[in-house]
């Protein structure tokens, strides 16, 4: 019996798990950006300082999205998203503990560390559960509860953080995480029990090879698709970064907005990029079912490079409007675009790549691709110290973002696998 449908037989707890996985992790990840008046103000650093702070995240971060990939491999998802959720939950609420900027910087290292293996986890899971037909799409529905963490992060750090400091937004959200890794725990599977998942990978090309022999990981590392697909999220990363670290800040510094709005505005963006995400699964697997002919990666790129073109055009206008509700709305234009090609990546190396290898490779993708949060938050507050403006920063992040998109239709392509002896 093979499994057809997105919903039923268990599959309904998963994605509304791995849902509010994203929820939580965005939750945790935006409070920084939304407390970052209040703890700049209390600790005294200045925008390249806080730039730093930001990056900092992102060091553990990278390293752990190829080191949590491969832990989901080797010893499951499950295991490898319970432990990784227990741990940056448990450093979210650290935050009560830092003292200055050194504490600071200790402490979002290992909080990213710990937010590392998240995606690739993702990934592996629903290449556990779901046929080929169906991965794009899970993989996006599973990943939308990410934007709307972001979403009500801004009204609930703000909020608490204005009634009773903003120390105890951190505690907050470290017992929401805490509550679900047991629930995680106790209700959720490896693999479905009795039913066989249809694995036919989805490159057209691939299962007509019929390759019956592992290819090994190095092989799938070294190929041009893995790592301009790479390239392709970088860029998604450093708008993303962009608007996730510093886009509180901008509407404070920039733009004169008190605290109280900037977090209701913030959440704005947020909301596109739920439905963008949530869309951009079903997008590329209605393409696909369309347009079955002309291969897999096709439905793929075209919503890759489509929506990341208009994503870089949207941020870089939105550096050189000149009134606050053009610039919010072209960022939160740029956030929807963005999301919509959220699931593409992972949903390319679904694609093209063995099973057994699903977690390693997608992790390897992702490490590469967060190096955009090591340099984008630092590199934005230098050129703001240095400009005193937002502007370069806006256009850095679009003209990045178009090269990125352009390179996805010479250098993404099937990948070609050799006769084994």
């Amino acid at each position: 019996m093979k499994q057809q449908g997105i919903f039923g037989d268990g599959k309904t707890v998963v994605i509304v798990m791995l849902f509010f996985a994203g929820i939580i992790n965005y939750l945790d990840r935006s409070a920084l950006s939304i407390a970052a008046p209040f703890i700049q103000a209390d600790i005294h650093l200045t925008s390249t300082q806080l730039g730093i702070i930001f990056s900092s995240f992102s060091v553990g971060y990278a390293i752990f999205n190829f080191l949590g990939g491969m832990a989901s491999d080797k010893f499951g998802a499950k295991l490898t998203l319970f432990v990784a959720m227990t741990v940056w939950s448990l450093f979210s609420g650290a935050m009560v503990l830092v003292v200055g900027f050194a504490s600071l910087i200790i402490v979002r290292i290992v909080f990213g560390m710990a937010e590392g293996p998240l995606s690739s986890t993702i990934n592996k899971m629903v290449n556990n559960w779901f046929p080929a037909d169906k991965r794009a799409s899970v993989v996006g529905l599973a990943n939308s509860g990410t934007p709307l963490g972001g979403a009500i992060a801004g009204p609930i750090v703000g909020y608490i953080a204005l009634s009773y400091g903003w120390k105890y937004s951190f505690i907050a959200i470290m017992i929401i995480g805490f509550i679900w890794a047991i629930v995680w725990f106790k209700v959720v599977k490896e693999k479905p029990k009795n039913t066989e998942i249809e694995e036919p990978i989805a490159n057209l090309e691939l299962a007509a090879a019929e390759v019956n022999h592992s290819l090994g990981l190095s092989y799938y590392l070294k190929q041009t698709t893995v790592l301009f697909t790479a390239f392709a999220f970088f860029a998604y990363n450093y708008i993303l970064f962009f608007f996730l670290t510093w886009f509180p800040s901008y509407l404070v510094e920039a733009r004169g907005m008190d605290v109280k709005d900037m977090s209701i505005v913030t959440v704005i963006p947020w909301i596109l990029g739920f439905l963008g995400l949530a869309l951009s699964g079903i997008v590329s697997d209605f393409i696909y079912k369309r347009f079955l002919s002309k291969g897999v990666l096709f439905s793929r790129k075209v919503v890759l490079v489509t929506c990341l073109f208009l994503a870089a055009v949207s941020i870089g206008c939105a550096g050189i409007v000149t009134t606050t509700v053009s610039a919010v709305a072209l960022v939160a234009a740029s956030v929807f675009f963005l999301y919509l090609t959220g699931a593409i990546y992972w949903a390319i190396i679904n694609d093209v790549v063995e099973s057994k290898y699903v977690g390693s490779v997608g992790g390897f993708m992702h490490f590469l691709a967060n190096t955009a949060g090591i340099i984008g938050p630092t590199l934005t507050g230098y050129l703001v110290d240095q400009t005193g403006t937002f502007s370069a920063a806006f256009l850095l992040a679009g003209g990045l973002a178009v090269i990125a998109s352009l390179s996805v239709i010479k250098f993404v392509k099937p990948i070609v696998h050799k006769e084994l002896a």
